[in-house]
């Protein structure tokens, strides 16, 4: 007798198999099959043709390129499908949404179309160099717990000359109000927070989305000045009032004053925590850059600067102290360490990335257009998603030098290990190849 848990996840599964096909609208046989290949081949996909040799790839290794140059995904069906599968929560039942941007490197490529200097990390000692690829910029529905898993929800390439900001606003806009269609969200729900590392300008995020049911925590550089809020008009003063109170500089202790709030706490993997919090705090903002355009009075965008000091890393690097900015104001010390904490779950969205690229191959295609990745990147999205929908129904098939592992605490990647003997419960909605080329005549030897 089944878990009546195994049952609802199998349930998701095949509904989620189904809406997929649903959304590939040209080629949909050969870009399923392939997404299938990608789940049941066995060891990380290195090119796409080995991974036509599965079993569960009927076709040819030609229709494998055809479809992947010639086929057609509805993304927006796609995303609304994803949408609405089951997504991790926090303990509070917040959703919490992570945005980065990672890149497709296409150095070699140099007829490709739309290709942009993306920055590197780590490629050499202490250097950051510029490689030309295709950035594509993620959002990601995070989890609690001790492992790795992400919800991946959106897929955006960014083109020449794009605003990152203003596309990354444009494209949390559109996941979100997909969120609260598919009913992920209600009146009276925790607000949605989103998070971010340094790269992302959260006041103007937090701008540009304040009419959505949203709260922005980014980390800032640590050379970053932001204003205290304006002092009392003093009377008989003379001039233009204020705007602007004195400076908090975050290399200067020596102005930062008292903090609203400090706690400890003792982790497992940083080691003792201490947060420090002081409220109301603004960036100055000037009509440079992505203010330019601004025709009205800049706005004054108050929230929360948090400071971060822990006493250790997992990689055994020196740690830094990390400056965090939440868009909302007046916070308790429960919000502090919550809101902390879910800045280091942020860093789950990287272990989904080195997935995408060194097991399921999301980087290993030679494709030419960046018509053609955008539809291979959906294909991943949609291949991890069938993974954690999974999670529940897969068994540990571990190699016999790893250790045993609960079942609620499997990688994706032991996950992807017994895909293929659920995929014959999960469905499949194909049809069977028909041959291209026409049968000999009767009595041919």
């Amino acid at each position: 007798m089944h878990h009546p848990d195994s049952v609802v996840a199998l349930g998701h599964l095949s509904a989620f198999r189904r809406e997929f096909y649903s959304c590939l609208s040209r080629r949909a046989d050969a870009l399923f099959e392939l997404t299938d290949a990608v789940l049941c081949c066995d060891g990380p996909v290195r090119t796409l043709v080995e991974a036509s040799l599965a079993a569960e790839h009927r076709r040819g290794h030609g229709s494998l390129y055809s479809a992947l140059a010639n086929g057609r995904v509805e993304i927006a069906r796609l995303r609304r499908a994803l949408a609405t599968v089951p997504l991790p929560k926090a303990a509070d039942g917040r959703l919490v949404l992570a945005v980065d941007i990672t890149s497709w490197l296409r150095p070699e490529a140099h007829t490709s179309p739309a290709r942009v200097l993306c920055h590197t990390y780590g490629r050499g000692k202490d250097t950051h160099i510029m490689v030309p690829g295709w950035p594509y910029s993620l959002v990601c529905a995070l989890e609690t717990g001790r492992h790795s898993w992400t919800a991946p929800l959106d897929a955006q390439r960014l083109a020449p000359g794009d605003d990152a900001a203003a596309v990354t606003a444009t494209q949390l806009r559109r996941v979100i109000t997909d969120l609260i269609t598919a009913g992920q969200w209600r009146p009276g729900d925790p607000d949605i927070l989103i998070v971010a590392d340094a790269g992302y300008d959260g006041p103007r995020l937090t701008f540009l989305l304040d009419d959505l049911p949203v709260a922005v925590l980014v980390r800032m550089r640590s050379d970053r000045v932001v204003r205290r809020p304006t002092p009392p008009h003093t009377p008989g003063t003379i001039g233009r009032p204020r705007r602007h109170g004195g400076e908090f500089v975050f290399g200067d202790p020596a102005t930062w004053g008292q903090p609203a709030i400090t706690t400890h706490t003792d982790t497992r993997l940083y080691g003792p925590a201490t947060a420090r919090a002081w409220d109301r705090l603004h960036p100055r903002l000037t009509r440079r850059t992505a203010w330019i355009a601004h025709a009205e009075q800049l706005p004054i965008l108050e929230g929360t600067v948090i400071r971060l000091e822990v006493a250790r890393l997992p990689s055994g690097a020196i740690p830094k102290p990390v400056w965090l900015w939440y868009s909302r104001i007046k916070q308790t010390v429960s919000d502090v360490n919550r809101l902390w904490q879910a800045f280091l779950r942020r860093f789950d969205i990287e272990h989904t990335f080195r997935f995408f690229k060194q097991t399921l191959g999301w980087t290993a295609p030679k494709l030419r257009t960046p018509e053609a990745a955008d539809r291979w990147t959906w294909l991943t999205l949609a291949a991890y998603t069938q993974l954690r929908l999974a999670r529940r129904l897969a068994v540990d098939l571990r190699r016999p030098w790893e250790k045993p592992t609960q079942p609620d605490r499997l990688t994706p990647a032991r996950v992807r290990r017994g895909f293929r003997h659920l995929r014959p419960q999960a469905g499949c909605p194909t049809n069977a190849p028909k041959p291209s080329r026409p049968r000999p005549p009767a009595g041919t030897p």
